[in-house]
């Protein structure tokens, strides 16, 4: 088996980790003194760190470019501390509301942790480990003075970790009723139970290799892929609460900014009454389509010398009566109405002294249904040709 072989487990959480790192890192320059962007900020890094220090051909590449042999071993099993540390920082930075009692307790957290990885590297430097060893590095010196401690250290410091944030879990779990964070929540239980499985198999090869027994196999073939499966869905517990409500109103958003632009590009030929602040096409979405809204409310509020309440209202009783559902009908009228006030506005003929101006909403649903209407003329045409002659051609009058 040559080293590349087991790249592609790795890989593909390791990909995912670094790009939600990358999604997440605007955020924390612009939010770093926020505690939650800095905890899962932090998070996102090591986790990433881990998997890609822990493939076979990293563990070789930085053993060889140290030039000490296994070096690899306290510099991963470090980061998974850490990794441990921040889990559980993350964890009491969710459950609990600002205070010096939260801030004790994760300074506790962190103050054990580096310990324990100062410790990681104390029994790596007492231990003698002179032949290199890839996949079978915890079995080859399970028994290896001060390397025993140190393979017992880490492990037992994954247990203790995995078990404190499930117990906090699963008395938090019942309390929570938002959508995305509960399912985190269960991402993560599923993570700490496979990440048990790892550190019993491991513990179980250990003890067979002490009292003389092979079964190396349960720690370089079985335990891999539970330790995969704990950082991934752990690494997915944490983002799915933050990433869970984006992904779901990103999709909405985009698809509105893209139905506003006919009644956007129709309003947009009137002169604004004063400059307007000019939003690139690289800003947020949500603050592209605040602007959108924005421009057309401005287009319509100019338009309303022109706007006809008694064309919209014979347009919505014709659209009704050709068949077309409520909102439909109603964007339909706005499209007709805002079409005539378009074409009054052009030749300066606003409406007779003895009508109304349209009162016809702006709230966001009402602007997309006419956007959407003026992005279906056939269908303006359609209701204009079941309106009487008379009230087409006053229509254009």
């Amino acid at each position: 088996m040559s080293l590349s072989d087991l790249h592609i487990p790795y890989a593909v959480p390791t990909v995912l980790l670094v790009l939600a790192l990358g999604l997440k890192f605007p955020t924390f320059v612009r939010a770093w003194r926020d505690p939650d962007v800095r905890a899962t900020t932090l998070l996102l890094l090591l986790a990433s760190m881990v998997f890609l220090s822990v493939a076979p051909a990293s563990i070789h590449k930085i053993n060889t470019a140290t030039g000490v042999p296994n070096i690899a071993a306290p510099w991963t099993y470090s980061l998974l501390t850490a990794f441990c540390g921040s889990c559980l920082n993350m964890i009491i930075t969710w459950r609990e509301q600002p205070s010096a009692r939260r801030s004790r307790r994760i300074r506790r957290v962190w103050l054990i942790y580096t310990s324990i990885i100062i410790a990681l590297w104390i029994t790596f430097a007492l231990a003698d480990v002179p032949d290199e060893r890839i996949y079978d590095l915890d079995m080859h010196y399970a028994s290896e003075p001060w390397m025993r401690e140190h393979i017992l250290l880490y492990l037992l410091a994954h247990v203790v970790s995995a078990l404190v944030a499930a117990y906090m879990i699963w008395k938090w779990i019942s309390k929570v009723h938002a959508r995305w964070l509960k399912a985190g929540l269960v991402f993560l239980q599923a993570g700490y139970a496979f990440g048990l499985v790892f550190d019993v198999t491991k513990l179980v090869a250990i003890g067979a290799r002490w009292t003389g027994t092979d079964w190396d196999f349960l720690s370089t073939h079985v335990a891999p892929p539970f330790a995969i499966l704990d950082a991934t869905l752990v690494g997915i517990g944490f983002i799915l609460p933050q990433a869970g409500p984006f992904l779901q109103k990103w999709p909405r958003d985009q698809a509105t900014y893209w139905t506003l632009r006919t009644l956007w590009r129709a309003t947009r030929i009137l002169e604004p009454s004063a400059a307007q602040a000019r939003v690139g096409p690289l800003a947020p979405l949500d603050l592209r389509l605040i602007q959108r809204q924005q421009r057309i409310r401005d287009g319509l509020l100019r338009l309303a010398p022109y706007l006809d309440d008694d064309l919209h209202r014979r347009a919505y009783e014709a659209a009704e009566a050709a068949g077309h559902r409520e909102d439909r009908a109603r964007g339909i009228a706005g499209a007709i109405t805002v079409r005539a006030a378009l074409d009054a506005s052009r030749i300066g003929t606003p409406r007779g002294s003895g009508t109304e101006p349209a009162r016809f909403s702006s709230g966001l649903e009402d602007i997309v249904s006419i956007s959407r209407a003026l992005y279906r003329p056939h269908l303006i045409d359609t209701v204009r040709q079941r309106m009487s002659p008379i009230e087409s051609f006053n229509e254009h009058a």
